[in-house]
This record gives structure tokens, sequence and C-alpha cells, in this order.
């Protein structure tokens, strides 16, 4: 049983994170201004949140009420170890945002860049609400603003396509938020008298014993469908839909905020709100395991037929996610351990990926991988990043892609599930035949001859220093997993 303490200090981080937006904002005359202010509340929001890392390494879980709205229903964060491998990462990863933003929003010339970078603040100070939530009224709030503020950004070429895929995406996810999250959210209410997540452990969740069986199920189902942005099969189609956002809004999306906002929310609810006894009385988690393990097969299928760049990383990102969901799923401890610390490992490997999609498409105006033949000799640091982080994505040691999948098939061994190891094995596989041809393409294939696309450099250095500096530290957490796997083993008695 962790040890919970009343700590106002674990709303330094949100306190940072919700007046950034409003400094870009006022500073938008002067973009450099404008831009160092997300810098700034970057590295501050993340030296804040590292401050509590001490209390909570330690076995406290904080917590701080701001405020009721009715009886039962507040306003309330903590700061756990959950919660801090999602809010550590996301704050981190924001600094090196910002520096990839201005090289590419500058590169291209880019229209409304004070909204561009107002919205994405937001959506940063929406993912640490998410991550510091102690509830699941908290949770859902900051859930919504987060899909409220990506909305411009993906949308933001205004453009006929971009106006389509940002409605796809409000659709997908604002939609199921409302059929089926806000159900389960009042499910849970009437089931168990309370909203509040069991920080105290992982096991035992917040609905007693008495509690219909069928009604639990069926809130859990609900709870599952309606965190959409987990990208779950079948609601998985609006990822892909919102590639026609500038690449550093796809680098957001499936490493940072949105996704890992679903994956994250998902997680807390399995384990900080039904635990691991009702799941397995109730035989949901090898249910969800069964459906995370479908979805990260057939995304690596899709995968490998896309020949544009971006949708590739997009399906790749459908299943990479299910990974986390899989080992959450799971129930054992080194499945839940491997799960929650690939919510940091693939972030550091996805936005590389991303990073290194926009570097080459400000720098050769290409998308098409058919069409990067001999592009690595040209762009060497790019793709050799982009090859890093492609190692991580199939599981190839010393990155941390492989921590993830060594500790994943050892829950699948401790759980006794041979099928979920096959297909751990088959989506390994898969993965590598998607992203091994980009590489070999871009090292190995000559040029075509006369194409004038081939002769250039590297992209700006403030987006090429950031892509590779997460492909480093992407092979520096498989070299030192306890990086993140200390807090999820602190996380509920993990």
């Amino acid at each position: 049983m962790l040890e919970t303490i009343e700590s106002p200090r674990m709303l330094l981080p949100l306190a940072i994170t919700f007046l950034a937006p409003l400094a870009v904002w006022k500073l938008g005359a002067n973009p450099n201004r404008r831009e160092g202010a997300s810098f700034v509340a970057g590295f501050l929001a993340f030296a804040s949140t590292l401050w509590l890392a001490p209390a909570v390494l330690s076995g406290k879980v904080l917590k701080f009420t701001l405020f009721t709205l009715l009886p039962g229903v507040t306003v309330s964060f903590c700061a756990d170890g959950l919660a801090l491998i999602f809010a550590l990462v996301a704050c981190f990863l924001w600094m090196f945002a910002t520096s990839y933003n201005i090289g590419y929003m500058r590169s291209l010339n880019e229209h409304a860049q004070t909204r561009y970078f107002f919205c994405f603040a937001v959506a940063i100070f929406g993912a640490l609400g998410v991550a510091f939530s102690a509830n699941v009224f908290t949770l859902y709030l900051f859930y919504e603003l987060i899909t409220v503020f990506t909305y411009p950004l993906v949308a933001h070429h205004q453009d006929e396509e971009g106006f389509a895929g940002a409605r796809k995406y409000m659709v997908y996810l604002m939609g199921s938020s409302k059929l089926f999250l806000l159900p389960a959210m009042t499910l849970t209410y009437v089931l168990a008298g309370t909203l509040d997540f069991n920080l105290s452990d992982a096991v035992h969740g917040i609905f007693p014993p008495d509690a219909d069986p069928t009604l639990v199920r069926v809130t859990y189902f609900l709870y599952l469908f309606g965190l959409a942005k987990a990208a779950i099969m079948p609601l998985h189609n609006w990822l892909p839909g919102a590639m026609v956002a500038p690449t550093p809004v796809s680098a957001l999306l499936h490493a940072v905020a949105v996704v890992k906002a679903g994956v994250f929310s998902l997680a807390r609810v399995i384990l900080s709100g039904f635990g691991v006894e009702t799941m397995n009385s109730l035989g949901m988690g090898m249910a969800t395991a069964y459906l995370a393990a479908f979805t990260l097969v057939a995304a690596s299928v899709i995968a490998l037929n896309k020949d544009d760049l971006k949708a590739r990383l997009a399906y790749s990102t459908v299943s990479q996610l299910s990974y986390v969901i899989l080992g959450v799923a799971l129930l054992t401890p080194m499945a839940v351990q491997g799960g929650l610390a690939h919510i940091a490992h693939h972030a550091f490997s996805k936005i590389t990926l991303f990073f290194a999609a926009g570097a080459i498409y400000v720098a050769a105006h290409l998308k098409k991988i058919s069409l990067m033949d001999g592009l690595g000799r040209q762009m060497p640091f790019t793709f050799a990043a982009f090859a890093i982080a492609s190692l991580s994505m199939i599981g190839v040691p010393p990155s941390c892609g492989f921590a993830t999948k060594w500790l994943l098939a050892g829950g699948a061994l401790q759980a006794d599930k041979l099928v979920i190891l096959i297909a751990l094995g088959a989506s390994t596989v898969l993965n590598a035949a998607y992203f091994t041809p980009i590489i070999y393409r871009a090292f190995f294939k000559p040029a075509p001859e006369g194409s004038e696309h081939h002769h250039h450099g590297e992209a700006p250095l403030t987006m090429v220093i950031p892509l590779s500096a997460t492909a480093l530290i992407s092979l520096y957490l498989g070299v030192f997993p306890d990086t993140f796997l200390r807090f999820a083993q602190v996380f509920g008695g993990y």
C-alpha cells in the first residue's frame, strides 16, 4: 500500500503549462520571444515535475483537491509513478518539439504561427492535466481539452483535405467520448459511489465486491471504446486521417499528447479504477489483451502497404500503442511494467521518426518512400536517427523498444498465454518488414539519375538537432531502462 499525502506543490507543473499558452499569445508579435516562452515553460514544467520524483519513488502519492463541484465530484490531482511517466515525457519532449517547430514552420513560411504555437501549448497543458488527474471527472475535462485544442492543429492548412481530416478527428474522438465515456463515468459513480481512483494499490479497484458483474463489464467496455485516443481497432481510423496536419503536429499526436493521453487514461482506468482483481475475476483483462494483440498485428499488416511515409508511421503508431494496452491488460507484473514503460519508450522513438519525416519534407519535399532512393547519403544525420528509432520500433537491442518487448514477452509467459507471445513475435517481424526497406532504400539504393531533388543537404539545424537528440535518448533508455521502469515499479505496488 502506498502512502497518500496532501501536497499543493504538485500543482506547479500545471500552473506553468496553464500560463504558457497565455504568454505565447501575448508575445505573438515577436516570434523569437513567442517561441522562447515555449522553451522556458517546457524547461520549468519539466524541472517542477522532476521535483516530485523523489517523493514518488520513495512510495508516496501526492494529492491535492482544487475544488468541489458536487458531492463526490471534485477537480483533484495526484502524482504517482504512472502520472510521472507521462508528465515527464510530455514536458521534456515539448522542448525538443519547440525547436523542431521553429525550423519547420519558418522554413515553410507557414501561416497562423501564433495560433499554432498557442494550441500546441494548450495541448501540453491538457496532457499534464490528464497525467495528474486523480479521478475520472478531472481526467475527462482534460481529455476533452486536448481534443478541442488539437482540432485547429489538424486543420492547420485550412484546405479541403485538412478540414476533412479534422472533421473525422472530431467525429471519432468527441463522438466516442460523448457516446461511451460519459455514460461510463455515470455508471462508475452509480456502481462505486465515487469517481476517485484508488491510488494506493493496483490490485483493488473502486468497485465494491457486490456490484453487479454485468454492469461492471458494460462500464469497462464503455471506457475501452470511449477512450478512442488509444486507437484500438476499430476506433483507429481518425489517426491516419489526422496525417493531413503539419508533421510537427503529427509528432505531437503520435508521440506526446493525444495518443499517449489515450493509452495513459486506459491504463489508469484499468489499474486504478477497476484493479487487477476485478479485471481478472470478470475476464476483462484477457478480452482486452486479445483485442490489443489483433490491433498490433493488423495495423502492422496495413502499414506494409503504405508508400506515404507519414501514413506508414501512422499505422505503426496504431500498432505500437497496443503494446501499452496489451501489457496493462495482461495484468502480470512484468507485462504491466513493460506496458507502462513503453509510454515513454515509444514516445522518444516515434517522435524521432516523425521529426525525420518532416525534415525530409522540408529538405527534399518528398513524402513517398518509393522516391527516397539514395536520400540517406544526402541527409545522413536524419536517416541515421530514423534508423535508430526504427530499430527501437522493431525491438533490436540495445534500443528501448527491446526492453519493452522483453518485459512483454516475460509477462505473456507469466500469464501462460502462448497466443500473445506469437502475436508479439509476428508484430516484430512485420515491424522489420516495413521499416528496414526504408533504411535500405535511403542508404544502399542509388539515387535516380537526373533527379534534382537529391542535390541538397540536411534540414535546418533547429530540426536536425532535436531528432538526433531524441534518437540518442531512445538508445540511452535501452541501455538504462530503469529510467522509467522505476516509476512503473513503484506505481500501485508493481
